[in-house]
């Protein structure tokens, strides 16, 4: 008996009530069949009175007519009713509850294979977007220790509260069953002092993870070497792109707008790479650009000695062990 209180008591609170419900319903359902038999022929009739009656909805099929019955009856409503009562504002309540732990960032992701981000900014606002906008079928976690709640509401969406590199909010984001994770540099802080954390940040990922594909942000040059050391796979390198940009809005030759162009590209394309085929070993760049170009792929560079060749002369001659670069529509 000790044993079954124990297990009562640890249950939670919704199964309590609900187990506490069905038996006080099974046990006056047993109680009006064995004293009004005639009128309560099993004992499922009773134990169906018993919840009619306890619920107040009272369709008045079964009535009981002795005096004792209508005792039971004055009995289950008066115990019955509150419980059942009592058992809906809970479930109510904790649905309530359940609802602004979720905004808040309280409650542990349970699913896998997602994609966690930190950092709430609009560079991953945009991300977001563009993962929901094409249908990519991907669940997102976002860490943020600088929100309250979530303004930004999205099904793919959920929020986790705290920080990054903490193991508490990182268990919480159910990490060791993600699949990717990208952290972006914090735009509240300095350069350096950005980079640092996401340094950190990374050693805590992959340290609890080191299976899970790991894209970071980097803004100082120094600390790119830093970022790969603490197991990012892709390190990004927000500045030197923007410069790059930058510096081609600067020289461009009218009217090509470089950074518009650019952003279309990647919003549409995408880029594969692909070990050279047996048959174009030898073959010129020109020939192999053909060959991809019947399957509308277009060759744009080959990777050789950890080198990257964009835009060779079409005289080039590739060899074994040579990686293309294709660009691709995205949905392919």
């Amino acid at each position: 008996m000790q044993t079954l209180l124990q297990v009562y008591f640890r249950m939670p609170i919704f199964f309590r009530l609900l187990s506490s419900v069905l038996l006080l319903m099974m046990f006056f359902g047993i109680s009006i069949h064995i004293l009004e038999p005639e009128h309560f022929p099993t004992i499922f009739d009773g134990i169906w009175w018993a919840f009619v009656t306890g619920s107040t909805v009272g369709y008045g099929d079964y009535v009981p007519l002795s005096s004792s019955g209508r005792l039971v009856a004055i009995l289950l409503i008066l115990a019955g009713g509150g419980l059942v009562t009592f058992y809906m504002a809970t479930i109510s309540a904790g649905t309530i509850k359940h609802e602004r732990d979720l905004s808040k960032g309280l409650v542990k992701y349970r699913g896998k294979d997602h994609i966690i981000l930190v950092g709430w900014n609009e560079r991953t606002k945009q991300l977001m977007e563009m993962i929901v906008e094409r249908d990519m079928r991907k669940q997102i976690v976002l860490i943020d220790h600088t929100m309250n709640n979530l303004p930004y509401q999205k099904h793919q969406l959920h929020f986790v509260r705290g920080s990054a590199f903490e193991d508490e909010t990182l268990e919480k984001a159910n990490l060791k069953q993600a699949k990717y994770a990208v952290v972006t540099a914090d735009p509240s802080k300095k350069e350096l002092q950005a980079d640092q954390a996401t340094i950190l940040t990374a050693v805590a990922i992959k340290g609890n993870n080191p299976e899970i594909t790991l894209i970071t942000e980097i803004l100082t040059k120094d600390q790119i070497k830093n970022a790969s050391r603490a197991g990012a796979d892709s390190i990004i390198r927000s500045n030197d792109f923007m410069s790059t940009l930058i510096f081609h809005e600067l020289f461009r030759h009218k009217p090509v707008k470089p950074f518009e162009l650019l952003i279309q590209v990647l919003a549409d394309q995408q880029f594969h790479q692909f070990p050279l085929p047996e048959e174009l070993d030898d073959k010129t760049f020109l020939q192999c650009a053909d060959y991809y170009a019947v399957s509308e792929q277009l060759l744009i560079g080959i990777m050789r000695d950890e080198q990257m060749l964009v835009n060779p002369s079409f005289s080039t001659k590739l060899q074994r062990g040579d990686t293309l670069i294709v660009l691709s529509s995205l949905h392919e």
